[in-house]
């Protein structure tokens, strides 16, 4: 017939005499009255079958036994007092994890700045960083595959909530021996009839939209002669001087060679990168990240604000 197994209680009953070598003292220490204690004592060698300590009317002193059992029982304790305080955290959402969602503009531009701040601020939220185009995030967090998609903006979807990470204005890209190097800041209506270069229009719809509005503000559409996947794509295209580019400044943070970067001159369009998750559910760790967002753009939105002007 199996033998009871020892609980907490007996544990830390047994821990404290060990540690005292004193039944008064750990009595005292406990709370309770001494010879409650050696009963227990008396109670876990029983079930044990094995004697834990050696007593005497002058001293208490552990076995063999004792030491090795005294071992796993901090062991134990440690371990359920971890289990408390990590369910604890996880009730209150410092504990879990997310899934973010993230763009070339994103991960480009204030995303690596973001996560290494809110990572040492809840070291214990797990996150998964995944590209993804707008669009793409837009379907996973409605299906909940995500939770948060840091996607091209402006939204108007009335079941995500959002906040404005980034608003960027645009920046021309040149293969770096083009005539229109030569320019400090390029006339944007001097890109009529150049090649482009731009994201695949199934992906890159979004962005997009606003590259066709801003030319057309200057009369123009741009003529696509080549697209490619992602940023790194049409940087390449153009250093193969297959065209140029319209892209948000954030550009400046990659580095390739046979690159040029010009500010565009005659407007100030500027495309938002948001933050989005759903209105309908939020985790405590989502929780967190959100409240995380909005004290780091109050902390940083003075200086971008001013390098924005």
């Amino acid at each position: 017939m199996p033998v009871q197994i020892c609980d907490m209680r007996q544990m830390r009953y047994f821990v404290a005499v060990a540690e005292a070598l004193n039944f008064r003292r750990a009595a005292e220490q406990l709370n309770i009255a001494q010879p409650a204690l050696s009963r227990t004592i008396r109670q876990l060698e029983d079930a044990l079958g094995a004697q834990l300590l050696e007593r005497s009317n002058r001293r208490v002193e552990l076995t063999e036994p004792g030491r090795v059992f005294l071992e796993g029982c901090r062991r134990t304790l440690s371990s359920g007092a971890k289990a408390v305080r990590d369910t604890r955290k996880a009730s209150v959402g410092e504990i879990g994890h997310l899934t973010i969602g993230y763009t070339d503009f994103a991960i480009g531009g204030v995303l690596p700045e973001m996560m290494p701040e809110f990572r040492a601020r809840f070291p214990e939220i797990t996150v998964d960083l995944v590209h993804m185009v707008t669009f793409v995030q837009l379907e996973a967090l409605a299906r909940g595959e995500i939770d948060v998609g840091v996607m091209t903006g402006p939204l108007s979807e009335p079941n995500l909530n959002h906040v404005t990470l980034q608003n960027e204005c645009l920046v021309v890209i040149l293969p770096e021996h083009h005539p229109l190097t030569a320019l400090d800041s390029v006339p944007l209506a001097r890109l009529a009839g150049e090649p482009f270069v731009t994201g695949q229009a199934a992906y890159w719809r979004h962005y997009l939209s606003h590259m066709m509005a801003v030319c057309q503000t200057a009369g123009f559409r741009p003529r696509i002669v080549q697209e490619a996947y992602n940023s790194e794509g049409i940087f390449g295209l153009v250093a193969a001087n297959m065209g140029l580019t319209l892209h948000v400044e954030s550009a400046r943070n990659y580095f390739r060679k046979g690159l040029a970067i010009r500010p565009l001159d005659g407007t100030d369009y500027r495309v938002p990168t948001v933050a989005a998750w759903s209105a309908a559910e939020v985790s405590p760790p989502l929780g967190h990240f959100i409240a995380f967002v909005g004290e780091w753009l109050r902390a940083h939105a003075p200086d971008r604000s001013e390098a924005e002007r």
